[in-house]
C-alpha cells in the first residue's frame, strides 16, 4: 500500500461524491502483518474517516492477536482453509467457531469465505457468523449478471 494511498482516495470518493460508508478496504492478513507499523497511521486516517477495513485470509498467517485489540478493523474474513473441512474436523470447527467468537467480542463483522454447501452454512450460522461468502450462494457474477441475481432475491 503506498504511503498516499489514503489521499488518493479520499479524493476519488469525493470526485464520485459516494459516501465513505459504503467504502471497504479490504488487506490480506500477510501484507497487514509485513506492514503494521507503516499502516497504522492509514488505518486510523481511514476510521476517522469512516472507511471500513476488512482483514482477509484471517488464520492463513502469523498474526498476534494483541494487534487486532489495537488496529481498527472492522471485519475479519476467514479464509477458506478453515471453512473447507468445518463439517468433518473437529479442529477445524472449534478454530472457527474461536475466531467467530473472538471477532463479534472485539466488535468485528466476521465473515466466512468459500462456503459451498449447506452443512458449512449451518455451522457457521449456528456459530454467530454474520456474512457468508461461496459458490454456496452463488458464482463470482459480472454486473448484468448480478443485476438479473439481485432481482431473484
Amino acid at each position: 500500500m503506498q504511503l498516499n494511498f489514503f489521499e488518493a482516495l479520499v479524493d476519488c470518493l469525493a470526485c464520485y461524491k459516494s459516501p465513505y460508508l459504503e467504502i471497504t478496504i479490504e488487506i490480506t492478513e500477510s501484507l497487514f502483518i509485513e506492514n503494521i507499523e507503516r499502516l497504522l497511521p492509514i488505518f486510523q486516517k481511514m476510521k476517522d474517516e469512516k472507511i471500513s477495513l476488512s482483514l482477509d485470509d484471517f488464520g492463513t498467517g502469523y498474526s498476534s492477536l494483541s494487534m487486532l485489540r489495537n488496529v481498527p478493523i472492522d471485519e475479519l474474513k476467514i479464509d477458506k482453509s478453515f471453512v473447507d473441512h468445518i463439517a468433518n474436523n473437529k479442529n477445524d470447527c472449534a478454530m472457527v467457531s474461536s475466531i467467530i467468537t473472538m471477532g463479534k467480542n472485539l466488535g468485528m463483522t466476521v465473515l466466512a469465505e468459500g462456503v459451498e454447501n449447506k452443512e458449512q452454512a449451518t455451522i457457521l450460522q449456528e456459530a454467530g457468523c454474520d456474512l457468508y461468502q461461496g459458490y454456496y450462494f452463488s458464482k463470482p457474477l459480472n454486473l448484468t449478471d448480478l443485476e438479473k441475481y439481485i432481482d431473484t432475491l
